[in-house]
């Protein structure tokens, strides 16, 4: 018996063939007709895929020798296969034979496009062979996947137009993230055929298709009018929106058709004088100041229930809205104000930091650090560095090396909370919140307690000014394990507390270095000296109020004795 009559007869057995095809990234036939060839002899009971596979047939062989003849699409609900090995297939001197199939777009899952310095950002294109509308072969490119949190993505601007060849490599568009504005690479040689998704486009989910690629450039004006199908949507989306409505259908409708018909049977049958309702109506109607005489009962012989008393006061609820909101757009019409759009980074930076303060057990702790001995040590550094052409150093270089250097002295706070256990970290990566126009960005400083303070000055700096640009690359803000927000030198904010940075368990606020009067060694003495606030905000998950205390203990050794930094 030849292989493609072990394939193909008995379609009903090919629940396994999966098994045969997993090492393939695409799925290559969706569905088998139940029809087989007139001259396929019959199979038998055992000839299914797992019976190919028994006589001698490897996954890898098979994968192998069935490879898609792409030469010409063909021209009736079939597909053409080419043997590439005589010892497996013998349908034919030619080495070809046909499968019948319901239908003819088959998607290969691939990467195809993306970026070349992130290895984590995930792609969607799918691979589309000739189908039944005519089209040739080309590809499908879906937004990418380009940070961890990114769910959708703005289209900045196409540097390749249609009709443009593309090379691996070069950049197709620049997408806007949640994090920044970054190139997108193309992987595959070929042709722009379609831009689905221009200029400016917003808010546009992962995986959602963006632009078509050929692989011939006679093929390009085939998709002039080409739109991508609604069945590539995500299923998950799907899902709810069919199963849900059969749900609330089947609730209510038992409980509310057959009673108003019964009420209206027998609603003349009671004494119009008394009212009938339910212990439980009277209680609740009473409660909510509600006359039992304005509802009319749905329950037998016209009783009032619980269910009418809560209608009537959800419907009596409906109205004041609907007043209020009359009132509101009255009052806005006669206000002068502009409707700013909100970025995709503004979006997501707020949907993480409600996820954090709803979700992350906060707890704070403040203490004031003497800075008289940090800002003389700064003063000696800067003369150090413009003697020698280099970038004057920030106190908040100090702060981000002093934070580091406790971390790594109490690592506990160099970690973070999952459901099973806690990561501790052993590299020390500093994020350092930036405010630009765009929104707020947290560059990381990588491994701050290894490196001196003009390597940090030189980092932050550089980071904040891509920030500013709306440049970062994801290596530039990914992989941070604690945060430091500055908001003193800057702005002159005296104290605050700073919201968790997720996955992190901790957060330094700094605020500004004031002088203030201190005792002195005597009698009605004194003296001044300059105070820098800074809070800690923990996770109480991973961060327990003694190892907080203890953490901020460290920290302020650093601050006061500047010179143990640099041992």
């Amino acid at each position: 018996m030849s292989c493609p009559s072990h394939i193909l007869a008995h379609s009903r057995k090919l629940r396994s063939a999966h098994r045969l095809l997993r090492h393939e990234r695409a799925t290559l036939v969706r569905w088998f007709s139940n029809g087989v060839r007139p001259s396929a002899p019959s199979a038998g009971a055992g000839d299914g895929i797992l019976g190919v596979q028994g006589h001698g047939f490897a996954t890898g062989e098979i994968n192998q020798a069935c490879k898609p003849s792409m030469r010409s699409p063909p021209s009736t609900d079939s597909i053409h296969y080419k043997s590439t090995n005589p010892a497996l297939f013998k349908a034919s001197s030619s080495g070809v034979f046909k499968v019948n199939v319901l239908r003819m777009s088959m998607k290969v899952e691939a990467p195809m496009a993306g970026l070349a310095s992130n290895e984590g950002s995930q792609v969607h294109p799918k691979r589309c062979y000739s189908n039944d509308s005519g089209l040739p072969p080309h590809q499908e490119i879906g937004m990418p996947s380009l940070s961890p949190t990114m769910t959708e993505g703005n289209i900045a601007r196409w540097l390749k137009k249609e009709g443009d060849k593309v090379s691996p490599g070069e950049v197709l568009c620049e997408v806007e993230t949640d994090k920044a504005t970054v190139e997108m690479e193309c992987m595959e040689e070929g042709y722009l055929a379609k831009i689905i998704h221009g200029d400016g486009a917003k808010e546009l989910k992962v995986g959602e298709v963006i632009a078509i690629t050929v692989e011939d450039e006679e093929d390009i004006l085939k998709f002039k009018d080409y739109q991508p199908s609604k069945s590539s949507a995500a299923p998950a989306a799907k899902g709810p929106s069919d199963s849900a409505p059969p749900k609330v259908e089947k609730v209510d409708e038992p409980a509310t058709l057959p009673e108003p018909k019964v009420s209206k049977a027998a609603a003349a049958s009671p004494s119009e004088d008394r009212i009938f309702a339910s212990p439980l109506a009277k209680k609740l109607a009473e409660d909510n100041n509600v006359t039992l005489s304005s509802i009319k009962g749905t329950g037998p012989d016209g009783r009032i229930v619980k269910a009418d008393i809560e209608e009537y006061l959800a419907s009596r609820g409906k109205e004041a809205p609907m007043a209020a909101t009359k009132v509101d757009i009255a009052a806005a019409a006669s206000l002068d104000y502009t409707d700013i759009p909100v970025s995709q980074i503004r979006k997501i930076t707020a949907s993480r930091l409600l996820l954090s303060k709803q979700t992350i057990p906060h707890y704070y702790l403040t203490v004031d650090t003497c800075v008289d001995r940090l800002m003389e040590l700064r003063s000696q550094l800067n003369s150090v560095q413009e003697a020698s052409g280099g970038k004057r150093i920030s106190i908040n270089d100090l702060v981000i090396k002093a934070a580091a250097l406790a971390l790594k002295k109490v690592p506990q706070c160099n970690s973070s909370w999952t459901n099973d256990y806690i990561r501790q970290y052993h590299n020390v990566n500093i994020n350092v919140a930036v405010q630009t126009d765009n929104g707020l960005f947290v560059p990381v400083i990588k491994d701050a307690d290894k490196k001196g303070l003009s390597k940090i000055s030189e980092e932050v700096k550089l980071l904040a000014q891509k920030a500013k640009d709306n440049s970062l690359k994801p290596e530039d803000y990914e992989g941070g394990t604690f945060t430091v927000s500055n908001l003193g030198g800057p702005f002159g904010i005296k104290q605050f507390c700073a919201i968790i940075n997720p996955p992190q368990a901790g957060i330094l606020a700094v605020g500004s270095a004031e002088k203030r009067v201190i005792p002195g060694s005597g009698p009605e003495q004194f003296q001044f000296a300059n105070f820098m606030s800074v809070t800690l905000s923990c996770d109480h998950r991973v961060i327990d109020g003694a190892i907080g205390a203890e953490w901020l203990k460290a920290f302020k050794g650093y601050i006061e004795n500047p010179e143990s930094m640099l041992l």
